[in-house]
């Protein structure tokens, strides 16, 4: 028989503003500690060196993490430009030099053939799986591999500012799975001088911002205190992105039963995914079929 997980059963989202040098897991357990909670998750890692939004789930909103990672997010970020390192970024060691550097207006001309839908190619950093291996420790081993190239929706990427002749600050939106790494990269390439991410923040994710974000520093103070559960945010921000249908209190009974259950629904198509609330808690995300939510996640609040 497993063991019983100790904690407090809260759930709501947590946002964090990340500050460079720490894992993402490194945060999402000091979340877990300083709440005291069961359960936490994030949506969608950031890289140590990586400052921002890290959206942390506690309990039930872990339920709703893939809205969050599915969702656009906005990132700043400075390139380098005349050097390539093996990582894509600054930690890395450097692979490849160029004197070349293109002017304001090369780079931004640039810009537009990493918009729309685009193929990218994840860093040899990264923890994209190489015939079940991560890539990150084949590439610690110099091993040679290859990695396939990944859509990539990219919403915009602007030039926001240009600091000297080596530094170019920009600004991406994109869906999920984008490595700004790549971004950084590949514009360098395109340019004929290399290039690398020298700093790196997430701005947003979904519905959340980093100015809203408490620091680690905050929530060590608030630690294990019933302040820091005022900051919690509701399941429901993580499902912003789908439509709400109302549903009966006997159809929320059958949803908390995995079952497919009625609900009063306006504008919702037939197969369109949402999620179901009874007085204002979120009970379940399906399909919607025929007035009733078949659900694919049920929630478990107040129990």
């Amino acid at each position: 028989m497993g063991r019983t997980r100790k904690g407090r059963d809260i759930s709501g989202w947590l946002v964090v503003d990340k500050p460079a040098g720490i894992t993402s897991t490194s945060v999402v357990n000091k979340v877990r500690w300083a709440f005291g909670a069961k359960k936490a998750g994030h949506a969608g890692t950031l890289d140590p060196d990586a400052t921002g939004v890290l959206a942390v789930a506690l309990g039930e909103a872990t339920k709703t993490v893939p809205y969050i990672t599915d969702a656009l997010k906005c990132y700043e970020f400075t390139v380098r430009l005349g050097q390539a390192t093996n990582t894509d970024d600054a930690e890395g060691e450097i692979i490849e030099q160029s004197d070349n550097r293109p002017t304001d207006d090369e780079i931004k001309a640039a810009l537009g053939q990493f918009v729309g839908d685009i193929q990218q190619v994840p860093p040899k950093f990264s923890a994209v799986k190489i015939d079940g291996e991560r890539a990150y420790k084949l590439a610690r081993d110099d091993q040679e591999f290859e990695i396939a190239a990944r859509p990539l929706w990219v919403e915009s990427l602007v030039m926001l500012d240009r600091e000297d002749e080596d530094h170019v600050f920009l600004e991406l939106t994109c869906g999920k799975g984008g490595y700004v790494r790549s971004i950084a990269r590949d514009l360098g390439e395109a340019l004929g001088c290399y290039g690398h991410v020298r700093e790196l923040r997430r701005v947003w994710s979904g519905p959340f911002e980093a100015k809203d974000g408490l620091t680690l520093e905050q929530i060590d103070a608030m630690a294990k205190q019933p302040e820091l559960d005022t900051h919690l945010r509701p399941i429901t921000e993580g499902l912003t992105d789908l439509p709400e249908v109302k549903c009966t209190p006997e159809g929320a009974v059958r949803l908390k039963n995995g079952n497919a259950g009625m609900v009063i629904a306006h504008d919702i198509e037939y197969g369109e995914e949402c999620w179901a609330s009874l007085n204002g808690q979120p009970v379940a995300v399906g399909v919607f079929k025929a007035g009733e939510l078949h659900p694919s996640r049920v929630f478990v609040l107040g129990e």
